[in-house]
């Protein structure tokens, strides 16, 4: 053991890692609405992502329009045949409250053009276009409201239906024409969209964008005119979030940062070469490959890998909003409640050490990744065949070790620059959680 200790003070790193952090540009400065939502947000941590929609019925994924070439025209019959008779909006809701999420995001509007939602817009929704003709937004608000879960709305900034849409980079092999494209009247019909789903289903805690990549190679930029959205977004509900899944630095007006299929501050995907910012921060990752139903899709991850991902992002300061495509039926996945349910058990036990935490003060290392509130750290072990486990804490000194599962304690011995864990066994398991209260 002596030699072990010897070995790993060599090579322990005694500087902690400062993160690589860029402000949002811009002259936007949140409300204390803003401020406090922006509070909440980081303390809840877990959110579950549901993509969902006509799509579904075709179980190729939630991109199958585009994919596959489908005729805008055509394409819009498969409303008349959307009729999901097991959509349950409170089952859903009381299994991911039960996983241990604390929001869920839902898709209003996906790129196909087609509104979960009832809308004055036009009668390609849900409710006027389908013979199911139930509000799924409201049922799914309904839920999330009466559950204590808050509720984060997508909504597609590019549209494949609509012939007023200026053609981007998607979407040109479905037979839409090419006369007609007015963006002035598209955005008109986005701040009705908009402003209808933040007037008519009560609190809104996030509008989620995504599609401002469809004109990111035009040859001279597209204005998207987001400000005019953002000001509307705060002014309908001032601490209602703004998101932009745009792959970007944060613009002025957005309130979080988004990181797909990453944990912020790497681009293992290609979709997150960004800098990470000063905002609350945010990685949407999928259960499986797909993020809308995929019949064919059974590539899902392991209980145990969602566990580490989890305690992955949180480590790096950012929630983990875990993706979902229930079936055209209107049910989860059972291999996706399974997942659920697996998280949910480890955090009944480990939440402790997720909830409310912000990124530690040791930045993350091979073995795995800290969380903090306050003088508490909690050293998430992910992947370490060692019972030593070298801290750099700097002069801060160890009040107090122990396991967060079952509260046995652990040893810790000073050496220069932090402190060695002394951990009874090998860890196993997904996460083992030491917590050290520090003085």
């Amino acid at each position: 053991m002596r030699k072990t200790l010897f070995a790993l003070t060599a090579a322990l790193t005694l500087t902690t890692t400062a993160w690589a952090q860029t402000a949002t540009g811009g002259s936007y400065a949140p409300s204390e609405a803003i401020k406090q939502a922006q509070q909440e947000f980081q303390d809840s941590k877990f959110g579950i992502f549901i993509h969902w929609g006509i799509y579904s019925m075709l179980g190729d994924g939630e991109w199958v329009m585009n994919n596959k070439k489908l005729n805008y025209e055509e394409y819009t019959h498969l409303a008349g045949g959307f009729c999901p008779s097991k959509f349950d909006a409170r089952a859903w809701v009381r299994a991911f409250k039960d996983a241990g999420a604390r929001y869920v995001t839902f898709t209003s509007r996906h790129h196909d053009g087609f509104s979960m939602f009832k809308t004055a817009t036009s009668s390609y929704n849900v409710v006027d276009g389908t013979p199911f003709k139930r509000d799924v937004v409201a049922e799914l608000a309904q839920a999330c409201h009466s559950e204590g879960l808050g509720l984060h709305l997508y909504y597609s900034h590019l549209d494949w239906h609509r012939t007023d849409y200026p053609l981007g980079r998607t979407g040109r092999k479905l037979g839409r024409p090419t006369q007609g494209q007015n963006y002035d009247s598209y955005l008109k019909f986005m701040k009705q969209q908009l402003t209808e789903l933040l007037t008519g289903y009560g609190k809104i805690d996030c509008i989620w964008f995504d599609g401002w990549w469809d004109h990111d190679s035009d040859a001279s930029p597209f204005d998207w005119r987001l400000p005019e959205q953002y000001a509307l977004i705060h002014k309908l509900q001032p601490g209602c979030l703004v998101a932009n899944n745009h792959h970007q630095s944060p613009f002025a007006g957005e309130d979080i940062q988004i990181f797909e299929r990453d944990v912020p501050g790497e681009n293992k995907a290609g979709l997150s070469g960004q800098a990470v910012s000063l905002l609350p921060l945010e990685t949407c990752q999928t259960m499986n490959e797909s993020w809308g139903y995929d019949i064919a899709d059974s590539n899902y991850k392991s209980a145990d890998e969602l566990i580490q991902l989890l305690a992955s992002t949180a480590g790096r300061n950012a929630n983990l909003l875990l993706n979902i495509g229930p079936r055209p039926d209107g049910e989860l996945p059972q291999e996706s409640l399974d997942r659920l349910k697996a998280i949910g058990q480890w955090l009944r036990v480990n939440g402790e050490s997720i909830y409310g935490t912000r990124g530690g003060m040791v930045s993350p290392r091979h073995w795995g990744v800290t969380t903090q509130r306050g003088d508490t750290l909690y050293v998430h072990i992910l992947d370490w065949a060692d019972t030593a486990l070298p801290l750099p804490i700097g002069n801060r000194k160890v009040k107090s070790a122990t396991l967060l599962a079952g509260g046995a304690a652990v040893k810790t011995s000073a050496i220069p620059g932090g402190v060695v864990v002394l951990l009874p066994q090998v860890p196993t398991g997904p996460d083992t959680v030491v917590k050290l209260v520090l003085k």
